[in-house]
């Protein structure tokens, strides 16, 4: 009876850590989470909201008070192993930390659009992208999943459309289509801390719904 009783408590214990693992389980549907906060004064012009392409720039910290909720779902899509790479994957995974957002991650040595595909069929809440060797495939593929939202950090396509949301700084001018590094890029520009506040003033862009544009630091 006492070996019934232990098996029986075992198997309720499984069962329970089970149960666990499954809360973050992505392949589950589930309702488009709403962020957490309001932007600040200084973010954007509420009488006059952003247009798609339009870029803005907003006062600092005005971001500051929109967080994701717990558990959004976030997949990291990054190519290349350069310091600038390197300190965008950085910002992101601490933010992810920070915000104990559920954080998957897709390199993409090579074959970048099947690797954009791969992030896209895990149907997160957000892709964010690191690395200038991804612009030009994201403009190939983008365009044909709007309902998938996409920020990328550090850069920006030429022609977004209104699912694709950048953010960047002086320093941070890679375009692509051509245009690609313009005499303005400065490697020594992408520091953590100023890959953070672009990526957090990204993802609250995106979470109040300002997509498709970009937001550029001072």
């Amino acid at each position: 009876m006492l070996v019934r009783l232990r098996s029986a408590c075992v198997l309720a214990i499984v069962l329970a850590l089970a149960g666990c693992d499954s809360t973050d389980d992505w392949s589950r549907p589930r309702a488009e989470p709403t962020p957490v906060g309001t932007l600040g004064p200084g973010f954007v012009d509420p009488a006059a909201p952003p247009t798609p392409e339009a870029t803005i720039t907003p006062s600092p910290g005005s971001w500051d008070g929109v967080h994701p909720a717990k558990g959004y779902r976030v997949v990291l899509l990054t190519a290349g192993d350069d310091p600038q790479t390197k300190t965008l994957v950085t910002a992101v995974r601490d933010w992810a930390s920070t915000e104990k957002v559920s954080l998957k991650t897709v390199e993409a040595p090579s074959d970048y659009l099947a690797k954009i595909a791969e992030a896209i069929n895990l149907k997160p809440d957000l892709i964010i992208s690191a690395g200038n060797a991804l612009v030009d495939p994201l403009s190939l593929v983008t365009a044909s999943h709007l309902d998938q939202h996409f920020l990328v950090i550090g850069a920006e396509l030429a022609e977004p459309t209104t699912n694709v949301t950048a953010a960047t700084w002086p320093g941070a001018s890679y375009r692509g289509e051509g245009l690609g590094t313009s005499t303005a890029y400065d490697p020594n520009s992408f520091t953590l801390a100023r890959a953070a506040a672009a990526l957090r003033a990204g993802a609250a862009s995106v979470l109040s719904g300002h997509t498709g544009i970009v937001v550029w630091l001072h």
